[in-house]
């Protein structure tokens, strides 16, 4: 096989080292996009406060106290 059996076998062997590097980003990454981001998080609730506001649910006093303990 000589010098080409060589390059053949560093090429299949790299693409396999690549393809794991690939996956294990992949899984980093896709299980990271379950988990909420903080600041996504407090806008998501912030979001929903004011919609529970909006449809009445909840009073403007209940509101202000709501918000405050999100910011705080």
């Amino acid at each position: 096989m000589g010098w080409l059996g060589m390059i053949m076998m560093l090429a299949f062997w790299a693409l396999v080292i690549a393809a794991l590097v690939f996956l294990i980003r992949w899984l980093i990454q896709s299980s990271k996009g379950g988990t909420p981001v903080i600041g996504g998080s407090f806008n998501q609730a912030l979001e929903i406060l004011k919609e529970r506001y909006a449809r009445g649910e909840i009073d403007k006093e209940e509101f202000d106290s709501k918000k405050r303990d999100l910011t705080a």
